[in-house]
């Protein structure tokens, strides 16, 4: 029986082979790894023949990844996630350092029951510091590949290969009204009531994964949201609400915020939930990581707002 012998690359070319992937330019991506362009093409080629794949098509206009490419540099993306996090750790070990995990939370999770989980684990671990950023979902998916992040808190599953998503809890639907709005003294509204309201919505940027739940949920009831203004910010939001600007569909997190001038009603045929979940890599190295995900799984969080 022959013995398996593993391609041999180094990670000067791992590294090259990603910088190149993300550039999809050699000129670009030889400035960034302060080499040439015909050194970084030997790099390339070479990791190519070790491999013996294809891993890039390039022409005169415009350099492409090949099928097989794509999948190399997501794997390669997380092994060098990785190679850093041990790096961390291993540093944090020899130096008598307290452990710290890296999180990044969005607007509905830090009004949730977020804060206290991250209590209760302050309480039970207290030799693991916690450092917290606030981070869109969207930037919180790359941050996690990327190894930035060791945990994000974010709107709704992150489907990718080789990551865990926990379910941390769910937050209904809710509309936010001006106080003078002609439904303020209903208990609740129906989806359809909002239809030729204008509204106030979070932008690409920093909502985006929320704003696609609440086209979703408003394409189910028949309409498409009439957008007068978009804001960066959950404050934004909210304040222009209460200006008058027009309502919204938010978290039912904002019940815990007291804001004058804003109405929060339940909608009553809004059947899905906000799901927020807890998301790291699934292989991730960190002991006191894990342990944070099974204090999570075993309190059982997930409560409807």
């Amino acid at each position: 029986m022959s013995r398996y012998s593993p391609p041999r690359f180094g990670l000067r070319q791992i590294r090259a082979f990603v910088c190149l992937a993300d550039e999809l330019h050699f000129g670009r991506a030889a400035n960034l790894l302060f080499t040439s362009q015909p050194a970084l093409s030997r790099m390339i080629h070479g990791l190519e023949q070790a491999l013996d794949l294809k891993l890039l098509v390039r022409s005169t206009r415009k350099v492409m990844l090949t099928p097989a490419g794509e999948v190399f540099a997501s794997e390669c993306r997380l092994a060098l996630s990785h190679l850093e996090l041990a790096a961390n750790s291993a540093k944090s070990t020899a130096s008598g350092m307290k452990s710290r995990l890296r999180m990044a939370y969005m607007d509905f999770a830090i009004e949730g029951r977020v804060p206290q989980i991250l209590e209760s684990f302050r309480t039970k671990v207290p030799d693991v510091s916690v450092a917290l950023e606030y981070m869109p979902t969207s930037a919180q998916h790359l941050s996690l590949l990327e190894g930035r992040i060791d945990l994000g808190f974010m709107t709704g599953e992150f489907r990718a290969p080789k990551v865990q998503n926990v379910l941390v809890e769910q937050h209904e639907f809710v509309a936010l009204l001006p106080e003078g709005h002609r439904f303020a003294s209903r208990e609740t509204v129906c989806l359809q009531d909002l239809a030729l309201e204008p509204f106030v919505i979070g932008g690409e940027a920093t909502f985006s994964s929320f704003r696609a739940m609440v086209f979703d949920l408003c394409h189910s009831a028949g309409f498409h949201p009439k957008v007068v203004q978009e804001v960066s910010s959950s404050i934004g939001i909210f304040g222009l609400v209460a200006a008058g600007a027009g309502v919204t569909i938010y978290s039912g997190s904002a019940r815990t915020i007291r804001r004058s001038g804003l109405l929060v009603k339940a909608i009553s045929n809004a059947e899905r939930k906000i799901p927020i979940f807890a998301t790291c890599l699934a292989d991730h190295p960190s002991a006191e990581l894990r342990r944070f995900l099974q204090l999570v799984i075993d309190a059982q969080w997930p409560v409807a707002w």
